[in-house]
């Protein structure tokens, strides 16, 4: 039986838990609704090797970062930061690292939890059969009826209060006999029904049109914006800036690998983002119906009703949306734990008063966001719903600041020495790159992405008929050029904010709207959709 490396808030027992819970961190919505998009806009095959090179330049070393940190310190990232400001006599003022990562995890758990309510839905809608013989419109329909319909929100709001008791419930055994034991469970699990979906999409579809898309080398489609796209997604893939590495990494075992496990779980990320690329485009056999998809649109509409072909379309549908579940659950896991370790180690309560206080707060956060979908949908500030304001202040603000103070502090306010010993047996020639990484690249990086990310959402809401003072001014006449940015943020359209709403074909749909087409389209297909009012563009999950 193996002996837990005892800490203030808990500890893994086994080495390879680590790399588990990593891949449960990772591996997230924007695998799904997110990369395979940009794979088939920007290049194929050549977009994936300037995402991996962005991922291991800039963001990788961010994470390593973050999670030697919490080794180091053996405690979650608010205390960790107050003994290392101590041992190197550093102004207080740094201690703002681990409070803004904590108030990013906190948001942004806060409507992921939402989104794994609607998921928890669709498991249920799938093998109800609610889908069959569905069409765009019906499809369409089904999740206004769940999301946006005002006289309805009482079952959102219950499928929401779902899915976080079943967050919660699992947290509330212990980091060993909770969050271990589901994590070696849940990962694999999700990781081996992805590979059945697969094999069946391969069964079903085409597999060499979704090689075509996803895998084939396309360097005409090669541009500026792909490598903007690839750093967005390499940076918010990774769950950074929110306190998760932190505590994972105090949880380890002595003998687990740090370095080489966090390379593995980055790989495994990928790896299953291109396999979800490839079964969502195989499973396109009526024309590449998803081509230019992505966000809400593919993921609750297009997916159910291309599924709904399938023979046991019910029992397909169902186990698509078991798999989404399970990552937004795995993902939700992971967010909760740095918030729960931290009001532990602040208030010495115990875990299961943690547990129902931050639950509470989170379920009541997230229904901010649930509400602005329906009942608050025409409440705005500065022309917009409240969840689209969570959302810009987590992924433009909170997270990219956490991020740039904690590469800023490693590189800068610590010792080489102590910043070198934190990181652990490294060759000199990889721990002096790191060390400039952290100084200069990853900071400068991170802040151009977060600049890029409020300019394109305040201008956002500026074509979507906000009269906001941001509308006139300059940072948002330049986001607006076309040229700069934003195929990088995962301008995913998002439930519709009304029930009376867009168009499918000749027929009115009260849900998500339909966006134009940009001008320059590339080899047909639909390129760039200008995001509506209610659009998810990125976040961490």
């Amino acid at each position: 039986m193996p002996t837990p490396y005892q800490t203030h808030v808990g500890s893994f027992t086994r080495k390879s838990t680590f790399f588990w819970a990593a891949v449960g961190s990772t591996v997230g919505l924007a695998n799904l609704w997110q990369f395979p998009y940009l794979a088939s806009m920007h290049g194929g095959g050549l977009f994936i090797l300037l995402y991996l090179a962005c991922l291991l330049l800039v963001t990788l070393p961010l994470m390593v970062t973050e999670a030697a940190i919490g080794r180091y310190a053996r405690h979650g990232i608010v205390l960790a930061m107050d003994g290392l400001i101590r041992s190197v006599k550093r102004s207080r003022a740094w201690m703002a690292v681990g409070r803004l990562s904590i108030l990013a995890a906190f948001l942004v758990l806060s409507f992921t939890a939402v989104f794994g309510s609607i998921a928890l839905a669709y498991v249920f809608f799938g093998a109800l059969g609610r889908f069959s013989g569905a069409g765009d419109a019906e499809a369409a329909a089904i999740l206004a009826g769940l999301v946006s319909d005002p006289h309805e929100y009482r079952m959102f709001m219950g499928w929401h209060i779902f899915f976080l008791l079943l967050v919660i419930w699992v947290s509330a055994q212990g980091v060993v006999k909770g969050l271990e034991r589901t994590l070696r469970v849940v990962v694999p699990g999700t990781l081996v029904l992805m590979l059945v979906l697969f094999a069946l999409a391969v069964w079903y579809g085409r597999l060499d049109g979704a090689v075509g898309q996803i895998l084939a080398m396309h360097p005409e489609d090669l541009s500026w914006g792909s490598l903007k796209a690839a750093l967005f997604h390499a940076f918010f893939t990774l769950g950074l800036g929110m306190g998760v590495w932190a505590i994972l990494g105090s949880y380890t075992t002595p003998h687990t690998r740090l370095k080489r496990s966090v390379l593995a779980a980055v790989l495994m990320d990928t790896l299953v983002a291109i396999i979800a690329g490839l079964m969502i485009f195989a499973m396109a056999t009526d024309g590449n119906r998803f081509d230019g998809e992505r966000g809400f649109s593919l993921l609750f509409v297009s997916m159910p009703v291309t599924l709904a072909q399938l023979p046991a379309s019910q029992f397909v549908i169902a186990t698509v949306f078991l798999v989404v579940v399970l990552i937004v659950w795995a993902t939700s896991l992971n967010l909760l734990e740095p918030i729960v370790g931290w009001f532990r180690e602040w208030t010495g309560a115990p875990r299961g008063l943690s547990l129902v206080l931050i639950g509470l707060a989170v379920w009541l956060a997230g229904l901010a966001s649930l509400l602005s979908f329906n009942v608050w949908a025409q409440e705005r500030v500065g022309g917009a719903i409240i969840f689209r304001w969570l959302e810009l202040v987590t992924g433009g603000l909170l997270i990219p600041l956490a991020a740039i103070l904690i590469a800023l502090f490693a590189g800068w306010g610590l010792t080489r020495h102590l910043s070198i010993t934190m990181l652990g047996s490294t060759p000199t020639l990889f721990a002096g790159i790191w060390l400039w990484v952290m100084r200069l690249v990853s900071p400068l990086v991170v802040a151009w992405i977060g600049v890029q990310y409020t300019a394109f959402s305040l201008s956002n809401l500026c074509d979507n008929g906000s009269t906001a003072v941001w509308c006139e001014s300059p940072v948002t006449l330049l986001s607006r050029d076309r040229a700069l940015p934003l195929e990088a943020p995962a301008q995913a359209r998002g439930p519709a904010e009304s029930s009376g709403g867009g168009a499918v074909g000749n027929e009115t749909v009260p849900t998500v709207e339909q966006s134009p087409p940009a001008e320059n389209d590339k080899k047909g297909k639909s390129g760039e959709k200008t995001p509506k009012e209610d659009d998810i563009l990125y976040h961490s999950v």
